[in-house]
């Protein structure tokens, strides 16, 4: 039975995993779902995997009440054989009456409490498969371990670098060989950039040489020792990474800076922060410094949180630098800076990069262009480009390729302009300065992880007043407790199996009245004739037979029937709130409670809790009703003068549960709440695992973790007190009745006022009664957590949508040309009431042009494609599509009209095939998929890969390297056909080739739509109808390209002039390189390990280590207490000895209490360990 059990729970928990990964990618990546109105896919694909959890839930059920069913059926059946061999002995051995009772009744105690123990028991099952997942991963021993001090610690660091013939192959791609005897030589002080196309494995050198991986053979040296060979954590830190996409976490920026060095102080964060040309950005600030960024750092744009990543690099002094794409997200003022300060960082420095832009690729010492996991060429950037045959040469002219349409009108190459020079005159010093540059961008403030870019700039004209912290809008409403009966109207439809299972728990609830008739007539068997008792003890044998066949009916049928009911109504709960999430506006994401983590939690462990109230918890409370009835009629018909008498003890134990459940009122809110501030940070920390690998950060986020879970831990001490303290409580109150119960009986029969038997059939009633009552002051705490949890449910579901994505009310067009407006438009980001990004702004886009949006990190260039869309509506003010204002319009129908391929694509963890076809809502055919992935040049990648077009690319597209991921984005919006598109930097982390080919696409389908561009690349700007370009909230210049570089003041012109000196400085070498592409295959990060599994496996794994530890105790106080019992029913005309059951009970209420507290403390200190063994593979010793 506990191994079926077991099974049953496990084949669950794996169900609902998939549910709860199909939840965190849908709740994370909200901007990709809206904009592709994927809501009703999301919520169809969660309901498919809920109906597996549903059918696992019951057939859990079943098995539990099955197996139950048959314990007692067993039971009653030993009570057969027991009196019918019983009378036997007292007939033939001279054994007496009392020493039958005596074995009687210890079975029968002990069996009462192991039935009881039933519900617990299918609680512990499931924390024991979930706590057996857990140590499955703490006791998983890492190949490299983060936490290992053994190793080699060198002195001094020279920072010479050798790959020697390295063979190399993702874990998750074992069939892909990146690299096949891949050998680079870096000498120590010097500077190596990395050229070629998206996924050569550029940044695959990266990882091996920060050791988050091994090859598979061959050597990755440092100072000529083998990297296995150094201590790990030693190593690490004297190794700096700067990535294509930085990772912040959920705290603030000075926290964030402060990973790069233990124990910063606020002047080397200041001096860092200055270095990275974020400080003057910092400063600005409300909360300067101590600015929550959000989770992933959603609170700042692109390039802003590119420069925190630089400063937190700065900060660590590393002696071997690694830069990836550094200052991709960078506009030109910022780089310039930016590349200063890394160039004076890198001074006596190894330095690795792996570059677009030419400004860092051209001085390094050495350029390695690698193809196909091999290095083609080699040399200096003047060694390489005498080879007009060579690779470097070829892709330098591609590159020109590209650049040509980018030539102003006087054919003085024109590259990117640095907006952040508006409106200064040009002096030879900025000439001089920006001599050395030879790419310059405008940064894109938008990606898909962050709700919207929230610019640091931003605050600048409205941070005057005082500092303030905005506190969430939850955190200061608390809502009313929720009706129970409220949440039962949700298993309405359920109302006909409810009814059986109703029927079923009465039945059952009868059987131990019933029960206690029978043993009173067999105790007065076993004092009869001979003659009577063989004949008496035979009838009662048969009928405690029949006894087990109808619990063995009862019971299952209890279980199977409130299971499917339960399990159904946590299937409802769960859709209805994932269908009201995705239902809700853009904007509620901004707010931190409302992240993935948080939303996780609440469709996970709130909606299972609610299963209390109306699912398991129904059926004991009607058993016991249905004893405690029973109980008393049978009670009052034989006695009621000794029922009353024994009556009124009983209120007692009902005081003891109020008072029990009251002071736990509020706990599981407190305690949940924080659990999900703790699940925060787990998913943080193991979602962004190679950030924390990289700055040795694992002890760090241990200690933020362990502050999360102390909150917890010391409510479980008082958690564990009032529970234990209240169950043994409870069986004081029980003892209590029995001793009463005996005294008062002696001096009934003393009195001739009842019968011995009287006496026995008014004791079994009532004290099975009461027993059940008593049990079911363990249920205090589900039942409170419950409450709190179905009141988390339903203001989930009492939320209201400003902006809903499935109403279906709305105008839609036939025909739409694709004329757009913003009228007068003044606009806030909800979250950020105090920073005005729009003012009374106004712009014109006709139909089937091209308008380019430039602009200064921050600026709200991005904003415009979120109030195009509706992610969010203006203050005031209005948006026009073709003369109607968009709130007119039906929102999916709007949606689906409009193209979005955003700066850094997210991929859905499921087939190539798949997030293509998700930009048409997965109807797509197989010759459409293949039509789009060519014109996104992504059809022959795909082609290469093993499996095709059916390659699973990972949560978030992990396996797929950032050029690939750009191009399944692509073809997803391809596919759309749209009639608007919105590119924001649709090609920005493309190689040259990659980027023409696509570029070219682009320009096809550009034809007869209307396109919305937010481009670093002046290609594209250039050739774009109109220019926009966006500063404090307003258009300040708009045009074509010639006309606008005609104005003499104008900001355009001048940004362009500055740029053609730059371009005449350094004629020579006016290019720039565009390869690299962030190649982020973990597989820490796969579907198996994924961090939303977190929140799931620490509840259900706390729940039973901690107050379900009770079943036990009860087993053994029913065995204890089955001594005391027959003492008084042996010499009951002289009750010497029943005064003992007080101070005895009092002691196992103590009891109860200690091992309460422990189980608890425990479950808390296990969870810690286990994120422990998560973050660090550390290897768990007990």
């Amino acid at each position: 039975m506990y191994i079926a059990i077991s099974k049953t729970a496990s084949r669950g928990q794996d169900a609902y995993t998939n549910a709860a990964n199909a939840v965190e990618q849908t709740i994370s990546s909200i901007r990709t779902v809206a904009s592709f109105t994927g809501e009703k896919q999301a919520v169809n694909n969660y309901k498919k995997f809920l109906l597996t959890t549903y059918k696992s839930g019951v057939q859990e059920g079943f098995v539990s009440g099955l197996g139950f069913g048959l314990v007692t059926f067993v039971i009653y059946c030993c009570y057969a054989m027991a009196v019918w061999f019983g009378a036997k002995m007292v007939l033939y051995k001279g054994y007496t009456g009392g020493d039958v009772l005596n074995v009687m009744m210890s079975l029968l105690t002990g069996s009462a409490s192991l039935g009881q123990a039933s519900p617990c028991m299918s609680a512990f099952v499931a924390g024991k498969v979930a706590a057996y997942k857990m140590f499955e991963t703490i006791e998983r021993k890492p190949k490299i371990d983060a936490y290992d001090t053994k190793g080699k610690i060198l002195d001094d660091v020279r920072g010479d670098i050798e790959l020697r013939d390295v063979f190399f192959s993702y874990p998750t791609r074992p069939d892909l060989q990146i690299f096949s005897g891949f050998c680079l030589s870096i000498q120590s002080g010097t500077t190596a950039a990395l050229v070629g196309q998206s996924g050569s494995g550029k940044s695959t050198v990266i990882s091996l040489i920060e050791r988050f991986y091994d090859p598979q053979a061959g050597k990755v040296l440092i100072d000529g020792i083998n990297l296995k060979d150094l201590q790990l954590n030693w190593i690490r830190g004297k190794i700096g990474l700067v990535s294509q996409e930085p990772v912040l976490f959920a705290c603030s920026i000075r926290d964030n800076i402060a990973y790069g060095k233990d124990g910063a102080t606020t002047e080397e964060i200041r001096v860092a922060a200055e270095l990275a040309n974020a400080a003057k950005l910092i400063d600005a600030l409300p909360q300067g410094l101590e600015t929550t960024v959000g989770a992933h750092g959603t609170q700042l744009s692109g390039g802003q949180k590119q420069r925190i990543a630089i400063a937190r690099a700065i900060l660590k002094d590393p002696r071997i630098l690694l830069l990836d794409e550094a200052t991709s997200a960078l506009d030109v003022e910022s780089e310039r800076i930016v590349q200063e300060a890394l160039d004076r960082i890198m001074v006596n420095q190894t330095t690795l990069i792996v570059a677009h832009r030419l400004s860092t690729v051209r001085n390094a010492d050495m350029i390695a262009v690698i193809h196909r996991g091999k290095i083609v060429e080699r040399g200096s950037h003047l060694e390489l480009i005498k080879n007009l045959d060579g690779a470097y040469s070829q892709l330098i002219r591609l590159q020109e390729v590209n650049k040509e349409s980018g030539e102003d009108v006087d054919g003085k190459s024109i590259y990117e302009i640095p907006v952040e020079s508006f409106g200064r005159p040009i002096s030879p010093g900025q000439c001089k300065r920006i001599s050395s540059q030879k790419s310059l961008s405008w940064e894109s403030s938008t990606n898909d992880s962050s709700h919207h870019s929230f610019s640091i700039a931003e605050y600048t004209s409205t941070s005057k007043g005082p500092s303030r912290e905005k506190v969430p809008a939850e955190s200061e409403e608390k809502f009313p407790l929720v009706s129970i009966w409220r949440l039962a109207h949700l298993n309405k439809p359920e109302i006909p199996i409810i009814l059986l299972g109703v029927i079923a728990a009465i039945i059952s609830g009868m059987l131990l009245p019933i029960l206690g008739i029978l043993l009173t007539r067999v105790i007065h068997s076993f004092y009869e004739k001979p003659a009577d008792l063989i004949k008496d003890t035979a009838f009662w044998s048969k009928m405690f037979v029949i006894l087990g066949v109808v619990s063995f009916l009862a019971i299952p049928a209890r279980a199977y029937f409130l299971s499917v009911a339960g399990c159904k109504l946590i299937e409802r709960i769960r859709l209805m709130c994932f269908d009201k999430l995705v239902r809700m506006e853009v904007g509620w994401f901004d707010e931190q409670e409302h992240s993935s983590g948080f939303l996780g939690v609440k469709l996970s462990a709130d909606a299972a809790a609610t299963r209390s109230l109306v699912g398991d918890a129904l059926g004991q409370i009607l058993q016991v009703i249905a004893s405690v009835v029973a109980g008393l009629i049978i009670a009052f018909i034989t006695s009621w003068k000794l029922a009353f008498i024994v009556l009124s003890l009983i209120p007692l134990i009902g005081i003891n549960e109020y008072l029990q459940v009251r002071s736990m009122k509020g706990f599981s809110a407190d305690s949940k709440m924080i659990y999900e501030e703790a699940s925060q940070v787990a998913n943080d920390a193991v979602g962004s695992i190679r950030t924390v690998a990289s700055f040795c950060a694992e002890d760090k986020v241990m200690h933020l973790y362990s502050r999360k879970c102390e909150g917890p831990r010391k409510a479980g001490i008082r958690q564990g007190l009032i529970t234990g303290i209240g169950f043994g409580t409870s069986f004081v109150m029980l003892f209590l009745v029995y001793a009463t119960s005996f005294y008062a009986g002696a001096r009934f029969i003393e009195a001739e006022k009842a019968t011995f038997s009287d006496v026995f059939l008014v004791f079994f009633a009532l004290t099975f009664a009461a027993t059940g009552v008593s049990q079911t002051s363990s249920m205090g705490p589900d039942t409170s957590k419950a409450k709190d949890a179905a009141t988390s449910i339903f203001a989930i579901l009492d939320q209201q949508s400003k902006i809903d994505p499935l109403d279906e009310s709305g105008m839609t067009l036939d025909y739409l040309k694709g004329d757009i407006e913003f009228c007068n438009l003044s606009f806030k980001y909800p979250c950020r009431s105090d920073v005005q990004i729009f003012r009374d702004l106004n712009l014109a886009i006709h139909s089937s042009k091209t308008v380019a949006l430039v602009g200064e990190s921050g600026s709200g260039k991005s904003t415009f494609i979120s109030l195009l869309q509706r992610f969010y509506d203006p203050d005031s003010g209005y948006v026009t599509l073709d003369g109607i204002e968009i709130q007119k319009f039906q929102v999916k129908w709007l949606r689906q009209q409009m193209g979005l391929v955003s700066q850094e694509p997210v991929l859905f963890n499921d087939t190539i095939r798949a997030n293509i076809a998700y930009g048409k809502e997965g109807n797509a055919i197989e010759s459409e998929i293949k039509a789009v992935a060519e014109l996104a040049n992504a059809h022959s990648f795909i082609s290469a890969l093993p499996e095709g077009y059916d390659t699973i690319v990972g949560e978030r597209g992990v396996q797929l390297s950032g050029g690939q991921k750009q191009r399944v984005a692509i073809a997803r919006a391809m596919i759309k056909s749209p009639k608007i598109l919105l590119l924001d930097e649709a090609t920005s982390a493309l190689d040259a080739e990659s980027e023409r080919v696509v570029q070219d696409s682009l320009d096809r389908v550009m034809v007869n739509r209307t396109t919305v561009v937010v481009a670093h690349r002046l290609s594209t700007i250039k050739n774009a109808n109109v220019i926009a370009v966006v500063k404090d909230g307003v258009i300040v210049e708009e045009g074509e390209h010639e006309t606008l570089i005609k104005m003499e003041d104008g900001f355009y012109a001048s940004l362009v002039t500055l740029h053609t000196t730059s371009s005449i400085a350094s004629s020579s070498n006016n290019f720039r390189v565009i390869y690299g592409d962030y190649n982020t295959k973990c597989s820490f990060t796969n579907r198996i390990q994924s961090s939303d599994h977190l929140p799931e496996l620490n509840v259900l794994a706390i729940e039973p280590l901690g107050l379900d530890c009770n079943v036990e105790i009860q087993i053994l106080l029913g065995v204890i207490g089955a001594l005391l019992i027959p003492l008084p029913i042996q010499c009951i005309q002289q009750p010497i000895n029943r005064n003992m059951t007080v101070p005895v009970s009092l002691l196992f209420g103590f009891f109860m209490g200690l091992v309460s507290v422990v189980g608890l403390v425990s479950s808390a200190k296990f969870e810690e360990l286990f994120f422990s063994a998560k973050m660090g593979s550390r290897p768990f010793h007990s």
